[in-house]
């Protein structure tokens, strides 16, 4: 697309900008002018120049605004001069086929009607002097009938006054900062000028191998020819009966750019697959992309590295996504479909990039969130284990002579345990990866836990067989030692709480640890054994790390009772 944008200074510029119709139509008129009488008189030169100043004026390849050095402007003024004096029907033809390309290329970004029907009356305009007038004196004959003459004469200008007489914008003119600028479609132009010069050449050629003298008919045949093959293009361009058609054809053509975009995307896919460091991958891509036909180098810059490769030259493409910048350097000048190509390329090499880093650092959080777990549910451990010595420490300093038979029993049933506990998570501290747990006998592992925690205030209890059991020692360690814990610290508070401990395997292996004392608050019940929560006296996030053990291996631990002298855990199968 190419813009022309209005600006202030001079009267014809004002002119051009406030009423760009009426320059539009003088320049017409000028033409008319220079052509419609005598192209070889004096005066018919002088109006020739004149139309060149006022197309310079309305000119939409260059901003109005632009600064043109002398040497450009000497350089301007010669080649007008020149179009003047070597004015011919050839060149005037040519003329004329340029100009109604220009202006009807702004055809298809105009979106005020007003504006578009001056727009198409000077199109129509155009295209009549160059049919009805310039071409049948390309011929050999160039008399043409008086009422055609009198028609371009005096009938055809008036169509250039109505073109410049239709005002775009009515009643009120619009600031200059809300001006819409003029848009050509370069494309369409192109298609428009190649059309007319067919039209042209067409009927020359025809008219000179069928030796016919009547221009009319010959252009008329012509104008079929041409529109039974549009409607031939237009059926082939969309058919149906499974054939894909031409713009199908052409838009894969535009956006190949003769690149094998699928052989693109899989080496790219592949490369993703292969490489998990982002910084390699990107190496790598960027080695792909530099093997390209039309890429000469490439220069990028990412959060993590810098380089170039191949070769440096003076076309470049500069892109950037994703925090990726890139510089791609081509031979030839970029043409806009390999500009909308590389960007496509960018943007797909920036959001796999992107993709990689998010993968390294979702890497990189799984491993510390797996210290963290490993280093909490330790720590968890480890502090039970403290609290069972706490226990012993205490009943050695409150015992006396009379009690060192109990307080040796005592010490003999729960001193081994404690190494042994102690023992296991050196373990898992050495080898915090191993995950599978330790199945013993529910029987032996209820005898055990009832030497440890047999005291005043803890009611233990069975249900059915419990020899030939199994169940994994880790996790109901930790859920009795976490639970008996919370309860430990209820009594602390009131020595009247009491703790019942049951193990049943009638359905499934369950433990269940009740206490007779407050119910857990509401807002801390919801999160208990989802996320570590925080309250007076710790309670939640021991109990947060049995239940992803528990997860972890097929159990569950939930809170079944909340009430007041009845808050009862149970860890029981996950159903």
């Amino acid at each position: 697309m190419i813009e022309r944008r209005a600006v202030s200074g001079g009267s014809l510029f004002r002119l051009s900008s406030r009423r760009p119709q009426w320059v539009l139509s003088m320049m017409l008129l000028s033409l008319h002018a220079a052509l419609a009488w005598d192209i070889d008189a004096w005066w018919a030169r002088a109006l020739w120049l004149t139309h060149i100043g006022l197309f310079l004026i309305w000119q939409p390849l260059w901003r109005a605004q632009r600064r043109i050095d002398p040497g450009s402007g000497l350089a301007l003024v010669a080649a007008g001069v020149g179009f003047a004096l070597l004015a011919t029907w050839w060149l005037a033809a040519l003329w004329i086929c340029v100009l109604f390309a220009l202006i009807a290329g702004q055809v298809p970004g105009t979106g005020e009607p007003r504006e578009r029907a001056g727009t198409l009356l000077a199109s129509s305009f155009l295209l009549g002097l160059l049919l009805l007038w310039v071409v049948p004196r390309l011929g050999p004959g160039g008399a043409l009938p008086e009422l055609l003459t009198v028609v371009v004469q005096f009938v055809l200008p008036l169509v250039a006054l109505a073109a410049g007489a239709i005002r775009p914008h009515p009643p009120a003119l619009k600031p200059a900062a809300q001006q819409v600028p003029v848009v050509i479609d370069l494309v369409y132009s192109m298609l428009l000028l190649l059309l007319v010069a067919v039209l042209v050449l067409g009927s020359l050629v025809l008219g000179s191998v069928r030796g016919e003298a009547n221009h009319l008919l010959t252009l008329a045949q012509v104008l079929i020819a041409i529109a039974a093959l549009l409607v031939v293009l237009s059926w082939l361009w969309n058919p149906r009966g499974g054939f894909g058609g031409l713009s199908q054809v052409i838009s894969g053509h535009l956006l190949s750019v003769g690149l094998p975009f699928e052989n693109w995307m899989r080496s790219l896919a592949l490369l993703a697959e292969r490489q998990r460091d982002p910084e390699r991958f990107l190496q790598g891509a960027i080695a792909e992309l530099s093997r390209l036909p039309w890429a000469a180098g490439v220069c990028w810059s990412a959060a993590g590295s810098t380089g170039t490769l191949g070769v440096v030259t003076r076309h470049r493409i500069e892109l950037s996504a994703r925090g990726l910048s890139l510089e791609l350097y081509t031979q030839m000048q970029p043409t806009p479909a390999l500009n909308l190509h590389a960007t496509l390329l960018a943007q797909l090499l920036g959001d796999f990039y992107d993709a990689k880093r998010r993968e390294q650092r979702e890497r990189k959080h799984a491993y510390e969130h797996a210290i963290h777990e490993t280093g909490a549910r330790l720590t968890h451990d480890v502090k039970n284990l403290l609290q069972s010595l706490q226990v012993l420490c205490a009943a050695v300093e409150s015992s006396d002579a009379a009690r060192a038979v109990e307080l040796q029993a005592l010490m003999r049933r729960q001193l081994p345990q404690i190494a042994q506990r102690l023992e296991r998570t050196l373990d898992k501290l050495a080898r915090p990866q191993v995950r599978a747990m330790t199945q013993v006998d529910a029987g032996h592992w209820w005898r055990a836990l009832r030497r440890r925690v047999d005291q005043d205030g803890v009611r233990l209890s069975s249900r059915g067989a419990l020899d030939g059991t199994l169940l994994p020692l880790e996790l109901f360690d930790c859920a009795v030692d976490n639970l008996l814990q919370n309860a430990w610290v209820k009594r602390q508070l009131d020595p009247a709480v009491g703790v019942h401990i049951e193990l049943s395997v009638l359905d499934g292996v369950q433990l269940s640890v009740t206490d007779s004392g407050a119910a857990v608050e509401p807002a801390i019940a919801e999160r208990l054994l989802v996320e570590p929560v925080e309250s007076r006296n710790g309670l939640g996030v021991g109990l947060y790390q049995a239940a992803r053990l528990a997860s972890e291996h097929g159990f569950e631990l939930q809170l079944s009772s909340n009430q007041a002298g009845a808050v009862r855990f149970t860890l029981k199968p996950a159903r």
